[in-house]
């Protein structure tokens, strides 16, 4: 996964954040990937009155690669600006098995320079994936 600018990755998911739309949380997420075809493909959270409809920045981001063609994911960059830095929520940790490697790298980068990193397998151990329905 050297071929990943993390730099980059974190700049644009730091401007997807910028147009997040959390006006009931007031909890902006941005999210930047690198998809297998070298394209940076970023998404924020868009929240709904209906909370349930509110869809994360990084499901947004994954399905910005889909749309535009590429179903494979080398790295994602999620971006806040609060202090703790924040993981995938669960049901993203979901839908970042189906389209990344067990040992791609997600970041969880904010505001202060602050940054943790997991593998894939890391966020989501014994994952219900493709694989699973095999058989």
């Amino acid at each position: 996964m050297s071929d990943i600018n993390w730099q980059e990755l974190s700049k644009a998911a730091e401007g997807a954040y910028h147009k997040a739309y959390a006006p009931y949380s007031k909890f902006q997420v941005g999210a930047a990937a690198l998809a297998q075809n070298g394209k940076v493909v970023c998404g924020c959270n868009v929240e709904n009155a209906s909370y349930g409809l509110t869809v994360c920045a990084e499901r947004n981001c994954i399905a910005q690669a889909v749309i535009q063609g590429d179903q494979e994911i080398k790295g994602l960059v999620v971006y806040t600006e609060t202090e703790k830095l924040t993981p995938p929520c669960g049901a993203c940790r979901q839908v970042i098995v189906e389209f990344m490697d067990s040992k791609a790298i997600v970041k969880s980068v904010n505001h202060l320079g602050k940054e943790k990193q997991w593998t894939v397998a890391e966020l989501l151990p014994s994952a219900f994936t493709p694989k699973d329905l095999e058989d």
